[in-house]
């Protein structure tokens, strides 16, 4: 028997169509035996998440994503996992006992309100450009009713160009038009299986389509970089500790063809990825996360022997942010990926326990002190076994 399982699913409390409840339905109506939710910057949707999984009798794991500072580490002036800024890294926080979303909360709402300073920085950069094309984006009429900002959502990069799409949709009609109008007035050639959906007036996620093109054109073009919006990662590992989460690193690897359409090729950690892992192991944190889907068979075989390495627990996400993308991932069907379902449900077995009981609580480290044992355990509690 197998299980699709997915810990990375984005809903409207980041960049999503999807509403927390809704991504719960989707996920179940999809396939999956568990659900995941993973929002940048924000824990707004947990609570509803959780009320949905309760409603759809769906097993659900609860956690946020954020960039921090590597500044203070042997990586600094690298590009890390980050497309966009070197020396910063996303992280994921796994696993919040339900009773710490509001720690959670008052941690990130400062970081959230230095974003959107730089935000609206970054809308007038772009509108210095997009002007010259008959276009403006306001940042409050147009940004910010796209998000969930006002109920503790965040405001991404994303949201900024949902936007632009939307007026450059309203500017030249959907198809052709657009294509040409990316090339003479931004100079962005559309080609592959891009140059197909934006050619087609009737593609039902056109907007979606022309979002992706831009994100991988057009960031460096008004990007600032972020400071204060970024904690240190010790602040990180420091919360997760805290609160009884469990903190882990987002391995991207080396891009070749994107799987989201939204990342141009590009080198990431791959090159110095010992040295990464075994750093990441001695600061503290306590699991790695991956996407199957996205890496090739020897990347993720090389990252697998390397968390073995170093005792890092292994959790899994396909990155959902968009309507086109399937909610079920195949590739983690390979015998090479069991262990991430069980992985799933010691995430969820985890949640259950609540603060203090955790699988890195020191409780339970001291009666199971291996790793594996340790998930085993609490992935049979997750099955209600």
């Amino acid at each position: 028997m197998t299980e699709h399982v997915n810990n990375h699913i984005h809903t409207t409390y980041s960049f999503s169509p999807y509403t927390p409840t809704e991504a719960v339905k989707r996920a179940k109506e999809s396939g999956l035996a568990t659900a995941g939710i993973m929002d940048h910057d924000s824990v707004g949707g947990l609570e509803e998440f959780i009320a949905a999984g309760r409603t759809e009798n769906m097993p659900i794991t609860v956690g946020f994503e954020m960039r921090v500072s590597f500044e203070n580490t042997p990586f600094a002036g690298r590009r890390i996992n980050n497309p966009d800024q070197d020396s910063v890294a996303y992280l994921a926080m796994h696993g919040i006992p339900h009773k710490m979303i509001n720690e959670c909360e008052n941690f990130l709402r400062p970081y959230r309100e230095a974003r959107n300073i730089r935000n609206r920085n970054m809308t007038e950069k772009l509108n210095t450009f997009v002007r010259e094309a008959g276009l403006s984006i306001d940042f409050d009429r147009d940004v910010l009713p796209l998000s969930m900002h006002e109920k503790g959502g965040s405001v991404t990069e994303r949201h900024i160009l949902f936007a632009l799409a939307q007026k450059i949709m309203d500017s030249v009609t959907k198809g052709e038009k657009v294509v040409d109008f990316l090339h003479k007035k931004f100079d962005i050639t559309v080609s592959g299986k891009n140059l197909e959906r934006l050619s087609d007036p009737f593609e039902p996620w056109y907007r979606y389509y022309l979002l992706g093109v831009l994100k991988g054109h057009m960031v460096s073009r008004f990007y600032i970089k972020a400071a204060e919006e970024l904690p240190d990662y010790k602040d990180f590992i420091a919360l997760a500790e805290r609160i009884g989460a469990i903190s882990a690193y987002a391995y991207l690897g080396d891009v070749g063809d994107s799987v989201t359409g939204d990342k141009a090729t590009q080198k990431f950690e791959d090159a110095y990825l010992n040295d990464l892992v075994a750093f990441l192991k001695n600061a503290g944190f306590r699991a790695l996360t991956y996407m199957p889907a996205r890496n090739t068979k020897a990347q993720l075989e090389r990252l697998i022997t390397l968390c073995q390495k170093h005792d890092l627990f292994e959790i899994c996400g396909e990155d959902i942010n968009s309507p086109f993308q399937p909610f079920v991932c195949d590739a983690l069907m390979q015998p090479m990926f069991g262990h991430l379902i069980t992985a799933a449900y010691a995430l969820i077995g985890h949640e259950q326990a609540g603060f203090g009981h955790g699988l890195f609580s020191e409780k339970i480290t001291q009666e199971i002190p291996l790793l594996q044992e340790r998930v085993t355990y609490f992935a049979n509690k997750g099955r209600g076994k």
